[in-house]
């Protein structure tokens, strides 16, 4: 990697993040007080926190686990190299006299942060059921809007080439008319990264009401999409001043799209490998 900067052990807020949905009221009362008090929490013992918190050190411990850490002394010196000695986040500042070549390597150690943190947030049995999903579908629709909205037309392109027919609709009208009309044996995925998209949102709803499973890819597990959907496939990816819908958020929406056509090519493998071959062939004529 040279000289780029990769965090491969995500930080407390990209777990947080992961973990969320997971976790039980007495572990969010916890996670809350960190947040508010994070100068403060390298400094105290579980049971002070305990305490501060209003919870038990048995429910400090659990979360300390939840998220991936040996115990409450290996959150405390993560989380102090996080505040004591913060690293700058080279992907984060694209400052006004940045030359081409510093911008570039600031926009691929972006892109390449916001994979490994993906990978870290998605969850396995989310993927797993997902895959369940759309393999036993009858009909598949992917709804996407702006930069969303490219990958969603990208995931039409990859489940054609096995042979799968699907849609995607990036006109919320026409989200909204599709969605109307599915049923049980249907699957709805919807692509946003703030997960708070008004279009998608309402389109998944009618989806929904209609009786069709609700598969999310989205940055947030906190988002207003995560409450409507069956399945939370989530990415970590950071947005910032003159990189809002960045590159960075479609990659890692594009690499989940990735696996779940890969899984699902793979569980019928030479059905599948005949469907792609036939497809290519279809095009031959049009390259040189």
């Amino acid at each position: 990697m040279d000289d780029l900067t990769v965090n491969k052990n995500p930080g407390f807020s990209t777990r947080i993040s992961a973990a969320f949905v997971k976790l039980r009221g007495s572990e969010r009362k916890i996670v809350e007080f960190i947040e508010k008090h994070q100068d403060e929490i390298i400094h105290l013992s579980i049971t002070e926190v305990a305490e501060r918190s209003g919870t038990s050190e048995s429910s400090v411990v659990r979360l300390c686990k939840r998220l991936g850490y040996k115990g409450f002394q290996d959150l405390k010196i993560n989380l102090a190299r996080e505040v004591i000695k913060p690293e700058k986040q080279i992907h984060e500042v694209i400052e006004k006299d940045d030359d081409v070549i510093l911008i570039k390597r600031k926009i691929f150690q972006s892109n390449i942060q916001a994979l490994y943190d993906s990978l870290e947030v998605c969850d396995n049995e989310e993927l797993i059921r997902a895959v369940d999903a759309i393999s036993k579908a009858e009909f598949i629709e992917f709804y996407g809007s702006g930069g969303s909205g490219t990958v969603a037309l990208d995931a039409q392109h990859k489940l054609l080439k096995l042979g799968i027919k699907t849609f995607a609709y990036n006109d919320s009208t026409l989200q909204s008319m599709s969605a109307s009309v599915l049923n049980e044996r249907d699957v709805v995925i919807a692509i946003s990264h703030t997960g708070s998209s008004k279009e998608v949102l309402n389109a998944i709803k009618l989806a929904k009401d209609a009786g069709a499973t609700v598969i999310c890819i989205t940055n947030s597990s906190k988002s207003p999409i995560t409450k409507v959907s069956d399945i939370v496939l989530q990415t970590a990816s950071k947005e910032t001043l003159f990189r809002t819908d960045a590159i960075s958020s479609r990659i890692a929406q594009l690499t989940i799209i990735d696996i779940l056509v890969a899984s699902i090519a793979n569980n019928k493998y030479e059905y599948y490998l005949n469907n792609l071959q036939k497809t290519r062939k279809s095009t031959i004529d049009k390259k040189l």
